[in-house]
């Protein structure tokens, strides 16, 4: 069995016509929520084998400060933007615990199509899946206030 542990990326600053969407970086709690994600991943012992993240600043810095707790390095994965079911299960393949760090709608989706399961995750929050072949288990959804509890 593979786990696939889905981390929505953390609270971003609000979006400006100054900048483009993908530049949009993390607010101060945004930043607290990552870190809070890597805490209590590391306190249950998921700690990942491989980490994918999009390319986007705020997926890519909330894996970045995630992982400083779980001893994982990020490799950045563009599918992840627009993650779909097919992508998440090509990803789920590359180690015995796989992290996608993305965004919504789509990881809620992927959260669906595995399991039929309707969520809706927050960010900061995360998805654990649990799979055996193409039919996988929702074995956890953790809001950011339930990962800084278990996290400390």
């Amino acid at each position: 069995m593979t786990e696939l542990i889905l981390l929505r990326h953390g609270q971003a600053v609000d979006k400006a016509p100054t900048h483009a969407d993908a530049d949009r970086d993390l607010t101060t709690r945004g930043e607290e929520q990552a870190r809070a994600a890597g805490r209590a991943l590391a306190a249950l012992g998921l700690e990942p084998d491989v980490v994918l993240a999009s390319p986007k600043i705020r997926a890519w810095r909330t894996a970045t400060l995630a992982c400083d707790v779980l001893a994982a390095d990020p490799v950045e994965h563009l599918p992840l933007v627009g993650l779909d079911r097919e992508e998440a299960l090509l990803a789920a393949g590359l180690g015995e615990r796989v992290m996608l760090v993305g965004h919504d709608p789509d990881l809620s989706q992927v959260v669906h199509d595995l399991t039929g399961a309707r969520v809706r995750m927050r960010k900061g929050g995360v998805a654990i899946l649990t799979l055996d072949g193409h039919r996988a288990t929702l074995a956890a959804l953790l809001r950011p206030a339930e990962l800084e509890r278990i996290g400390g």
